[in-house]
């Protein structure tokens, strides 16, 4: 058996579907499916069940899926102790950090401490919520920075990660101005007709957090989703186009803010989604100089 199998069983896990499962491994997808194949053959039953649209886990892959929850993880932590222990691990650092994040707030988050706890190189790695969640789950990162909100869930089990909180963000409604400055788009909660709606595809750590926080206010707006994305920068750049209203993030709206490019599309803080900048870590112990990032981080102020 080998270990990338673990690492296959998950992603059809997780996305249901060989073509996209394939995609996400970097590989080929009659490749993947071979690999899916001798996994099954090594446990001696079928894990997955081929339905015409998806795939889904038999009681086997779901019995198997729990039993093997975080073996990767630990299996590469051994290896990073053992070196660790033998003086031959790398004083290089890898974050994985969202996207949002990564434009705006890791910069200068990240030098600080960087300086402060004299480390050797960094390795940031910037993608959606999901891809960054895999990556912690596959032991490719020491650290996840993200945003956080308590009605949201993460894949990332409790039992496994813990997190420090280092900052606060807001997510806020924002539309392109008129000529007059006035947004194009009035969010209200009383609207008659349907606003234009840019929103988080669901690899969007984000988009979650805006899906699980609506149902506890007292008004959701009246929208109507017009285009999906993965990325926040993607849907900051299709508002400043005039295309609709977008939740964005108002560290990374800042700057289109100041330039005129775009205005809050609402005076009401019902619709304001007050969020937490979080770097989460793996409880197991880390290589030294992760120890020495992670000591630094928590010992600090904001």
């Amino acid at each position: 058996m080998e270990l990338d199998w673990l690492d296959d069983f998950a992603a059809l896990a997780g996305t249901q579907s060989f073509s996209r499962a394939a995609t996400s491994r970097n590989v080929t997808q009659p490749a993947f499916s071979r690999r899916i194949q001798m996994l099954e053959k090594w446990v001696g039953t079928a894990l997955f069940q081929r339905l015409p649209r998806r795939v889904v886990l038999t009681p086997a892959g779901e019995r198997f899926g729990s039993s093997v929850e975080g073996l990767t993880l630990a299996i590469r932590q051994a290896r990073m102790e053992a070196l660790d222990a033998a003086g031959s691990s790398s004083r290089k650092l890898s974050i994985a950090a969202t996207h949002a994040l990564s434009f705006t707030f890791f910069p200068h988050w990240a030098q600080r401490h960087v300086e402060a706890t004299r480390l050797g190189a960094l390795n940031l790695l910037s993608d959606h919520m999901a891809a960054c969640e895999d990556m912690m789950l596959r032991g490719e990162a020491s650290f996840l920075l993200c945003h956080r909100h308590s009605a949201d869930t993460t894949r990332l089990p409790a039992r496994q990660f813990k997190y420090h909180v280092v900052g606060g963000d807001v997510l806020r409604p924002y539309a392109a101005p008129d000529i007059k400055g006035a947004p194009l788009w009035h969010i209200t909660d009383n609207a008659a007709e349907a606003i234009p709606y840019l929103a988080y595809a669901s690899p969007s750590g984000l988009g979650r957090i805006v899906d699980a926080t609506w149902p506890t206010q007292k008004t959701r707006p009246h929208l109507k989703e017009v285009v999906t994305a993965r990325l926040a920068a993607a849907l900051l750049g299709m508002a400043e186009d005039g295309r609709g209203v977008a939740w964005l993030p108002a560290s990374l709206a800042a700057d289109s803010l100041q330039r005129g490019r775009l205005v809050g599309a609402s005076d009401d803080p019902q619709f304001d989604i007050a969020v937490e900048i979080v770097l989460y870590r793996p409880i197991a112990r880390l290589s030294a100089t992760a120890e020495q990032f992670w000591t630094d981080v928590t010992a600090s102020r904001r």
